[in-house]
């Protein structure tokens, strides 16, 4: 049985974790001076999570 928490954190995407390899191709094209922007076009990943990942 879900609750309605689980079910609002799977419609809103954030049920799942980057893997290894979008989080080397995000830095690698950081590297590259990609922009976020491009970065979150290419990978198909928000933006808001390219800049954390950057961030950190």
């Amino acid at each position: 049985m879900q609750t309605a928490s689980t079910n609002i954190c799977k419609r809103i995407g954030r049920s799942q974790e980057l893997s290894d390899s979008k989080r080397g191709t995000m830095i690698g094209c950081h590297l590259c001076n990609k922009s976020i922007h491009e970065i979150s076009w290419l990978l198909n990943i928000p933006q808001s999570t390219v800049s954390g990942i950057i961030t950190k």
